[in-house]
């Protein structure tokens, strides 16, 4: 049955989560001339795409690119950010065997990096698994062999893989790979190194893995997101922060949420809605309903499992350090998994220009060792490996600050689809509950593809009627952006 005129106009949207995801759905309700409620339930909104300010010196958690093949997510950036959206080169390299490596490649610089030798070794075996390819891409391992060769992939990707994931790469699904480096073999590496300067030229298509430039908020990316809810909260929204959903209650007779049981400032209250939208991880979501969902749900929601991560910052006495913006590190005497040198992301990020902020971002798991130390300790670490690197001295180390952020990333184990595919017919089945986002889809969504989701999700409050799975699953919403020759994005 059609909702009358009335009935869209009576609508309230109540909205879980305060990242890229539930404040886009908050901002394009906004432009419909709508009112919303975010209820955000850490103290600052932006998610894992905030930007943390310690001292003046702003550092993220991990570094976010702005670039993608959505244009509706580009035009929202370039409307909220205006000039602030900065152009920016790109410099990364893999610091591997104690040299650095070029990515993406470089073909003469990996050619003394690894020797004609281990490269004839590396071509040789992509040729073997190019006749010879695993049949089935179940695993990460698979999929990699299959466009990459085993013996690269032994090389780079395994090693590093495992140390992000915490679990042996043939655990991992080949989704993950799909979604996160679709597009990409030996073959594209190689060839978009050999013809660089074709590489963003009109007509091309650009892997996102392999662009050398993107866009990049003055303030860091948290700097969007800030913006966003002070301009829904300017046009009558709510954004309420430290919100924490404690139940979700439903009516079991016509299968819908009616309100949210939200502590705030230390008080109980109740939310009511006609329509919600929810990034809350798929997890913590299952298990908030009231009355609870059937028990072969909530194990399901029980097996899902998450990443964590955390950002050790250190504020440098130096005012050039390396022209990376940021650094993979496939070495085995440290824990470090990766080094974000923000004042090349953006001049503005740093304070003071005599000095440098530095991120090293280390994958654990929540209530491990290394999650566990203390933010003395893990200073202390972080000085001592980066040293062991050889990029900076500890001694030019002279302030730290660290960031926890829990379930940053969702795992794509080896359960991780058949709970799924047990959780999602029950959610589905919630007319007025959608889910966008990350961890809203225990997906591995990109900041745009989130906010995609949360453009889908509310056209479907208002008649539409798109399915957000298919955001970062079908080929049209992968991490290409095809540059033609009209000049569309």
């Amino acid at each position: 049955m059609q909702e009358s005129e009335k009935q869209r106009d009576n609508k309230k949207i109540v909205i879980i989560g305060g990242g890229p995801a539930g404040l886009t759905a908050a901002y394009q309700l906004y432009k419909l001339g709508k009112e919303s409620v975010v209820l955000e339930k850490d103290r600052v909104v932006g998610g894992i795409s905030r930007t943390v300010n310690y001292k003046n010196y702003l550092f993220d958690i991990g570094g976010h690119r702005f670039f993608t093949k959505i244009k509706a997510a580009e035009d929202m950036w370039k409307e909220v950010l205006e000039s602030d959206l900065l152009h920016r080169r790109r410099l990364s390299r893999i610091f591997y065997n104690k040299k650095f490596l070029y990515y993406p490649i470089r073909p003469l610089n990996a050619l003394s990096m690894l020797g004609i030798w281990d490269s004839s070794m590396i071509i040789l075996s992509y040729l073997y698994s190019h006749i010879f390819p695993y049949k089935n891409e179940e695993t990460f391992e698979q999929w990699v062999s299959n466009r990459f060769g085993k013996r690269l992939y032994n090389t780079f990707f395994k090693t590093y893989t495992e140390k992000v994931w915490g679990i042996p790469c043939s655990e991992i699904r080949a989704d993950w790979a799909a979604q996160r480096i679709q597009g990409l073999s030996l073959m594209s590496a190689l060839g978009n190194a050999l013809f660089r300067q074709n590489q963003n030229g009109r007509g091309k298509e650009v892997i996102k893995t392999l662009i050398d430039s993107f866009d990049y908020p003055k303030f860091g990316p948290g700097m969007m997101w800030q913006t966003v809810s002070e301009i829904v909260q300017d046009n009558g929204s709510g954004v309420h922060l430290g919100a924490e959903v404690e139940a979700i209650h439903r009516d079991k007779e016509n299968n819908k949420v009616h309100s949210l049981e939200v502590r705030l400032n230390g008080k109980k209250e109740l939310f009511y809605g006609t329509d919600f939208i929810s990034s809350m991880p798929v997890k913590e979501l299952v298990q908030k309903f009231r009355p609870a969902v059937p028990g072969k749900v909530l194990e399901a929601a029980s097996n899902l499992k998450y990443r964590d991560f955390l950002t050790v910052a250190l504020i440098v006495n130096k005012a050039e350090l390396f022209p990376d913006n940021w650094i993979y590190i496939h070495d085995p005497r440290v824990k470090l998994g990766r080094v974000q040198n923000y004042k090349n992301w953006s001049p503005h990020m740093v304070p003071d220009a005599s000095k440098t902020c530095l991120g090293l971002e280390y994958f654990c798991f929540e209530g491990d060792d290394l999650w566990n130390m203390t933010d003395r300790e893990l200073i202390e670490l972080g000085k001592r490996e980066i040293e062991i690197l050889g990029l900076v001295r500890s001694s030019d180390v002279e302030d730290g600050s660290v960031v926890r952020m829990p379930k940053a990333y969702p795992a794509y184990d080896s359960k991780y689809q058949e709970m799924l595919d047990i959780i999602r017919p029950f959610l589905d089945g919630i007319s007025n509950l959608q889910l966008v986002g990350r961890n809203g889809m225990h997906r591995y969504n990109n900041q745009d593809h989130s906010m995609l989701t949360a453009m889908l999700a509310v056209e479907n409050i208002y008649g539409a009627n798109h399915n957000l799975w298919n955001v970062n699953a079908e080929q049209e919403y992968h991490e290409k952006k095809e540059q033609r020759d009209n000049g569309d994005a």
